[in-house]
């Protein structure tokens, strides 16, 4: 039987905060779609927080070690905004379990109950690492009690990464540092690491497994500070993958050139000069 660790990143957020609502629907989801799979794989939540909201943690999620460094460590900022790097995380994930596939979605990020059955099929088809894309919900959601009728909802698609699934042989390749959550880059930089580094890479964005509260595509930017942190960041970690990133493992490589460049420039998650820069590489221009 196959074995998956899921974390995720709960906080106290504020009651004018929509993630006030939507993190306890998060964490129902996850239970029922974890009892939904029990006798087909076997299923770990698991949470990556600072000390301050351990409490808010449901006592059956496993909590690991608490977090300690943030963005405010590495740099100054106008806005003070405690944002944890994506690498802590996965590292308590990899660390504090043993499963053999690991799953890291962000704390808004529901699942439908069938999310570990159908994650399951999609390991046992061979593949080592997936992204799955959301379902935009209308925030009229703010209720576990309307789970089954958000389940019955199939929402609209949403372009973005959210939802990383990977072999854990992956982690100790992935680079990922100085990258923190909350912020824009996030998931472009773990996105281009699972394309470059997996053997066996699926996008899925037309199944419905999991949904946010919410119909926006992109979110109001936090600070001007952060984002051009995050995407400094990016570009380090861009260098760092040149060697082993090739067009060919991206998803929507397929299409004939001038489809394919329209789609990368497109959706948020392919910079178009870092594109242009592999299709250089493929070209053995570069």
């Amino acid at each position: 039987m196959n074995s998956i660790a899921h974390i995720i990143n709960p906080f106290m957020a504020a009651k004018n905060s929509d993630l006030y609502s939507a993190q306890p629907i998060t964490f129902e989801s996850m239970r029922r779609a974890k009892s939904k799979a029990k006798g087909i794989v076997e299923v770990e939540l698991l949470s990556a927080q600072f000390s301050a909201d351990r409490e808010l943690v449901p006592p059956d999620f496993t909590k690991t070690k608490n977090l300690e460094g943030s963005v405010l460590d590495v740099q100054q900022f106008d806005q003070t905004l405690k944002l944890p790097f994506i690498a802590d995380i996965l590292n308590r994930l990899y660390t504090e379990s043993n499963a053999e596939f690991l799953i890291y979605t962000n704390v808004d990020i529901g699942l439908y109950e069938d999310f570990y059955i159908q994650v399951n099929h999609f390991i046992n088809s061979g593949l080592d690492a997936f992204i799955i894309n959301r379902r935009r919900l209308k925030n009229t959601y703010t209720q576990i009690s309307q789970l089954p009728d958000i389940y019955t909802n199939k929402g609209k698609s949403h372009p973005g990464f959210d939802c990383f699934v990977f072999h854990r042989s992956l982690y100790p390749k992935l680079k990922l540092d100085g990258i923190c959550i909350g912020v824009p880059f996030v998931e472009i930089s773990f996105s281009q690491n699972l394309f470059a580094l997996s053997s066996h890479f699926k996008l899925f964005d037309k199944e419905y497994l999991t949904f946010h509260i919410g119909e926006e595509i992109f979110k109001k930017r936090a600070s001007k500070q952060y984002y051009k942190y995050n995407q400094k960041q990016f570009w380090k970690i861009a260098e760092q993958l040149m060697p082993v990133m090739d067009t060919k493992k991206v998803p929507y490589s397929h299409h004939i050139l001038p489809v394919r460049l329209i789609k990368w420039g497109l959706h948020p998650c392919f910079p178009i000069r870092l594109m242009l820069k592999l299709e250089l590489k493929r070209l053995k221009l570069l």
